[in-house]
Order: C-alpha cells, then structure tokens, then sequence
C-alpha cells in the first residue's frame, strides 16, 4: 500500500467500491468527469461561471453596507430600521430556498438558476430608484433580491459535485466559496467608491444588474446540466428520486447534517452581524475619537468600507484556503478532521472579535488587526461545511438539504442578526450625541463574541457522528420495496421485498 492512498481514501467526499487506487488512479478521474455528460473543459468553465454568479450576489448583498451611513442620512431612519435592510433580504432568501431546492433536485438546474438571476438583476436596478420619501419601497426591493439569489445559492453547489469527486471536488468548492469572502469585499469597495465618485449612493447598486445578465447568458450558453450522480458510480436511475417528506425523514435522522447546519447557523449570525455594522461601527469609532469628522452632508466619509472591504476579501481567501490544507492534512490523522477545523475556526475568532470591538476607541490599527484575525479563522470553515453536506448527504437529496440549511441558518442566523443588533443598540443608547451612537453599537456587537463560542460547540459535537453518517451515505442503496404476499399464520399479509431478501 503506497503512502498516497490513505489521503484518497480519506477525502471527505463520496467514493465508490469501483474507484481503484493507484496506477489506475488517473484512468478513473476521466471516467469520473465523462460520466457527467459534460467534457473536462466545459466542467471546469462551469466552476468559473458558478464562481462568478457567486461573486456577484454577494457584492450586491453588501453594497448596501458599504453605503450604510449615505442611506441612513439620505432616509433619516435608525439603527433598528437600518438592519431591516438585510433582514427583509435574507427573510424572502430563506423562505424561498426550500422551494429551489425542490426543483433543483427534479428539474433542469441552469435554467432555473438564469431565471432568478435576471429577476434579481431587474429587481436590483429598480431599488436603486427609490425616492427619498419611500424607505418602504428600498425594503420591498430588497426583500424581492432574495428571490433570485435563493435560486442560485441552493443549486450550485451541487452542480459541482456531480461534476467532480473526491479531493479534486473539494479543490473546485474551495474556488467556489472563495467568492464570498471575495465578493462581499468588493461589495463594500465597488459601493462605497462608485457613491464617492458619482455622489450619490444610488449609484452603487447600479453596477451588479449589468453584470448579472452577463452572467444569465453564459450560464444559458457555456453551462450544461451534468447527470445527478453520475460521476460517483451512482447514476440517476439508480439513485432514484423520493417524495420530499421522505426526503425530510432521512434528512431529520442525519444528526451529522443538523449539528453542521447549527454550527453554520452561528457563522450566518456573527458574519451577518460584522458584514452590516463593522464598517458603520468603525465610522462612529472614529468620530468618537476624532478622527473623522461626523456625516453632515449628503455624502459620508467612505474609507472605513474601503478597508473592511480588503481586509474581507484577503483573511476570506487566506480563511478558506488554510481551512481546506488544514483540514486535508488532519485527515490522514482522523476522520473527523472537518468538523474540527470548523470548530477551532470558530472558537479562535471570537477572542479576536472580541478585542477588535472592546479597541475600536483606543486604537485604529489594533482594531483592524483583531479584525483581520478574527474574520481569517471565521472564514475557515466555508468550504468545509459545504462538503460535509455533500458527503454525508445523498446526490438526489442535496438541493434539498443545501435549502434547509439555507432555511436554519438564515432564520436563526443572519436573517435577524442585523436587525438584532440595531434593536440593542438603540435600547441601550441613552441619548444621540457621538458618545452614544459608538458605545450602544459597541455593546450590541459583542453578543457576535457569545454565539461563536456556541457555534464551535456545534461543529464538537458533529465530529461524534460524522464516520456514521458518512458511511451510510456512501452505502446508500434505494430499493422499490413493492409488496409481496408471504403466508402468516394461515393468512396472508404484504410486506416489502426488502424484508424477505437475504
């Protein structure tokens, strides 16, 4: 047995009987890839593509974030009012996701996801109209992004992994989910200097929707649809599809899947919570302090969005990428390595976090720094929880898992966080003057510290049954199970042919 093989096996991904190690090794992954129905090449410019949607939405998701302090002069409006924002977003996000996952696991995927695209990018343009009187309308339209990025979110993911297998899959989800640490930066980069260049933050959520029907014409005309499960020696009509209850049932009995989605429910709360605040917080830090003078005008100052939003895009590219080598390496150690790694992410943000908060009035550069830590070990875990799912999930029931791990982790998570946050803050503050817009947000985002703590709990306690489940995934077999007659007791009774097979 040579040294390599250990590492094959231990790929948190799924792997079939018939997949030979070894010499024969590079023969199988051209059969892996030829069995999805889509060439090497095109497979890969689907990642890209995939890649690229992804980046998007997330941009357009924290553009608003990067204008914050524009929008809440330009309406008048508070904190509380201020986090509706992004709850109203991820609310129709959430409730929608279910209905996605259901059709992404029976229908044509790259069709419904150019649907949503367009919807979201025509609905994104129309927000960036809102007259100053109609705050209501900017949180209607919002509420309606949601719909085409629940489109998107529930199904891409399991594109890729009926196109690839094993290490090489997870090597594509980490450039998959490398977009969101990347395209949340650019979110609050583009947003805050396009509303500095053009004066007006209207402007900043006019550049996604352009870029968006780019997108919905690549997926239409390079992306095509893999077979479901082709690519793990398990082919659709093998696999067979089951009604969604039945799909529910199995799901509820996966603990490995619900601890992970618990787990990720608290990376939604905390990342959900920094990605609206951070850059309004460190504002008012700096006002505070003196170092900025207070948004007076119709324009406020926009370097502190400038910042977070490199600092986010370089600690997401260097979290996901030290918490795949990471994980990759602890696998030759132990099965569990995963969840692990989760957890230690986690569990090593919150101090940081922490700090970065308690120093925002004492010193600039500690506070970015405490951020920069904190924000790398958070975004450890992105890829790796994205395959835990797909490894401890079958391929006919993954869009519906990835939508109900959307649902949890965003209705307990980042749909009320923000909104959560603003609600404290304004309860806590005595009164409006500079002292007390800094201190009531201060205090506010400190419950980010308390949740992460819970979330690595979560990823502990999924290492205990993640070989169980892994293994009964792998060795998944659906059978009919039509009725036959047996004679009991001088009668006959129908029972499935499961029971009497040996």
């Amino acid at each position: 047995m040579s040294q390599a093989e250990p590492m094959s096996d231990s790929a948190p991904l799924f792997s079939s009987d018939s997949e030979a190690e070894g010499p024969d090794d590079q023969p199988a992954v051209q059969t892996e890839e030829s069995s999805s129905g889509v060439s090497r090449v095109r497979a890969l410019l689907t990642v890209l593509i995939l890649c690229y949607v992804n980046l998007l939405n997330y941009m357009d998701r924290f553009t608003v974030a990067g204008v914050l302090p524009d929008i809440e002069h330009y309406f008048g409006i508070d904190d509380e009012k201020s986090g509706l924002l992004q709850t109203v977003f991820i609310c129709s996000y959430m409730f929608l996701a279910p209905v996605f996952g259901y059709l992404g696991d029976r229908y044509n995927r790259k069709f419904i996801m150019s649907s949503g695209i367009t919807f979201w990018s025509v609905v994104t343009l129309a927000s960036s109209y809102t007259p100053k009187e109609h705050f209501w309308a900017l949180l209607l339209t919002r509420g309606l992004v949601g719909v085409g990025e629940a489109s998107y979110s529930t199904i891409a993911p399991t594109i890729i992994a009926d196109l690839y297998v094993k290490e090489t899959r997870t090597n594509m989800l980490s450039i998959f989910y490398f977009a969101i640490p990347v395209g949340s930066g650019l979110g609050y980069i583009v947003g805050s200097q396009v509303s500095n260049v053009a004066k007006d933050w209207h402007w900043a959520l006019r550049v996604t929707p352009a870029l968006g029907l780019i997108a919905v014409l690549l997926l239409l005309f390079v992306v095509k649809e893999p077979k479901r499960g082709a690519v793990e020696a398990r082919p659709e009509h093998q696999l067979h599809q089951t009604s969604w209850l039945v799909d529910l049932q199995d799901l509820s009995k996966n603990f490995s899947f619900i601890l992970s989605t618990f787990g990720f429910t608290a990376v939604a709360f905390v990342t959900g919570s920094l990605a609206l605040w951070a850059p309004t917080f460190l504002f008012r830090a700096a006002v505070f302090s003196g170092e900025r003078e207070p948004c007076v005008e119709g324009h406020c100052a926009s370097s502190d969005s400038l910042i977070f939003g490199a600092i986010t895009c370089i600690t997401g590219i260097l979290g996901v990428f030290t918490g795949v080598q990471v994980s990759r390496q602890l696998r030759t150690r132990t099965p569990r390595a995963d969840p692990l790694v989760c957890a230690a992410g986690l569990l090593l943000s919150a101090p940081f976090l922490y700090l970065a908060i308690v120093f925002a009035q004492a010193s600039t550069v500690a506070t970015y720094v405490f951020i920069f830590l904190g924000n790398t070990f958070l975004s450890m875990n992105w890829a790796i929880v994205a395959d835990i799912l797909l490894y401890v999930v079958v391929p006919t029931r993954r869009s519906t898992a990835e939508a109900l791990q959307i649902v949890v982790s965003h209705l307990l998570g980042d749909a009320g966080s923000p909104y959560l946050i603003g609600v404290v803050s304004d309860s806590l503050r005595r009164n409006d003057s500079f002292l007390w817009q800094f201190r009531s947000l201060q205090l506010s985002l400190l419950l980010c510290s308390f949740v992460a703590v819970v979330g690595g709990g979560f990823f502990l306690a999924t290492a205990l049954f993640i070989e169980r489940d892994r293994e009964r995934a792998e060795n998944f077999v659906h059978t009919e199970d039509e009725p036959i007659v047996v004679p009991k007791s001088g009668r006959s009774t129908r029972v499935p042919v499961s029971s009497v097979l040996i």
